[in-house]
């Protein structure tokens, strides 16, 4: 890529501390290239104010605000759910976001005859990976700009000096300078004190946590919540049906009310390293929760346990930016079929960071009172010496082996 031929780029634009800084810079370093800017409005809310206004302030030619938040969900969100995806329990909240914006910028860039795609995406991360893996996808020959494998800025620190040396606003400083990513699914936070893993988070500090509180914090009474299902998906909320999006919105809201899905953990980053994160998810903890416990009626052993193992590769593939891969989609397909029975009720009990089950019903349960009770029933127990010599026939023969050869 000849730095000459870039006149027009497309930002992937969020007003934080990197993309801010990265528009004067690209001015100062491709030739003063036209800039324009690309949010994707994935459910960060607040973090779209005024973001036009700063944009266009700090030298980009336009901003485009794609609202993303129903194909993010639809598309997303709820295939990996059903997946029941986890990575080292994480819920994927950046992962599955990134390839969904990056569809986006690609769409923004062909259609404004862009020579490059520009991220804030640091060396260190796996969100260089996410994004660059879709844009290749949707664009093989697209140039990508990734100015934190350009530049000589080493630190958060430095990006907070330019910044002020070129007068662009922040709405952090140097005291609550965490590495944030925020969307309508959950919260991250990394760096500062949290990069000494014997610190504990500060979870009742004011401010820290946003998305909920602290269980401590939380209420002294319970809260019961009903979720219902149709073929994996949630359809419902306590009777009242709605989208999948505004169920999450609701879950997010109770909750967080009671500290729900905080979880603090060191994980495997793609690029080798191991980095510790604390993660706000409780929209979506509740979500999982009720989804396997349903699962647990209307699956059968075989299908459940293969189903777990494979989820473990979808989130692999997740969280490794390969989202747009025949595998992905293969394991979707194999999940969507394993989903067909999977329509019913589950009420769950939420307390002081706690999800208890409180009951769960399906038309297509597999679980029969008749059979498993303790009373009387029609199941046969003599039945069950014959099974008994037939599976543990390998292991008599075995022993009889040993007896002889010893």
């Amino acid at each position: 890529m000849n730095k000459k031929d870039i006149k027009k780029v497309v930002l992937a634009y969020s007003g934080g501390l990197d993309t801010s800084i990265i528009i004067p810079w690209l001015k100062e370093n491709y030739n003063n290239c036209e800039v324009i800017a690309v949010s994707g409005n994935v459910g960060q809310n607040d973090e779209l104010d005024g973001l036009e206004e700063k944009a266009l302030k700090t030298g980009a030619s336009k901003l485009y605000v794609l609202d993303l938040t129903d194909e993010y969900v639809d598309d997303y969100i709820i295939p990996t759910m059903k997946a029941g995806a986890v990575y080292e329990d994480y819920l994927l909240g950046t992962s599955h976001a990134r390839p969904c914006i990056a569809k986006g910028l690609v769409e923004i860039a062909l259609k404004e005859g862009a020579d490059a795609i520009v991220h804030g995406c640091t060396g260190k991360g796996n969100d260089q990976v996410r994004f660059e893996l879709a844009i290749k996808h949707f664009a093989p020959n697209m140039p990508i700009i990734a100015p934190w494998r350009e530049w000589s800025i080493k630190s958060r620190e430095e990006e907070i000096d330019y910044a002020e040396a070129h007068g662009i606003p922040l709405k952090i400083n140097r005291e609550t300078n965490y590495s944030k990513d925020k969307n309508l699914w959950h919260l991250s936070h990394e760096g500062m004190d949290l990069e000494d893993t014997g610190n504990e988070p500060m979870y009742e500090k004011e401010g820290f946590l946003e998305m909920g509180v602290s269980p401590l914090k939380a209420p002294d009474k319970p809260t019961y919540v009903e979720l219902d299902f149709e073929k994996g998906v949630p359809v419902a909320v306590d009777g009242e049906r709605m989208s999948a999006k505004n169920i999450i919105l609701k879950l997010n809201e109770l909750g967080g009310a009671n500290g729900i899905g905080i979880i603090d953990i060191v994980e495997n980053r793609l690029v080798g390293m191991k980095c510790r994160g604390v993660y706000e998810t409780p929209g979506g903890t509740i979500l999982y929760k009720a989804h396997r416990v349903l699962e647990s009626i209307c699956l059968d052993k075989m299908t459940v346990h293969e189903k777990e193992r494979l989820s473990v590769t979808f989130a692999e593939l997740v969280y490794n930016g390969q989202w747009f891969t025949p595998l992905r989609e293969a394991l979707s397909a194999f999940v969507d079929k394993t989903q067909e029975t999977v329509t019913g009720k589950v009420r769950l009990k939420l307390y002081k960071g706690n999800i208890i089950n409180a009951g769960v019903w399906s038309d297509y349960s597999l679980y029969s009172e008749e059979i498993a009770t303790f009373g009387e029933s029609d199941y046969d127990q003599k039945d069950a010496a014959g099974f008994i010599n037939l599976y543990g026939l390998p292991i008599k023969v075995k022993a009889t082996v040993d007896a002889k050869t010893k």
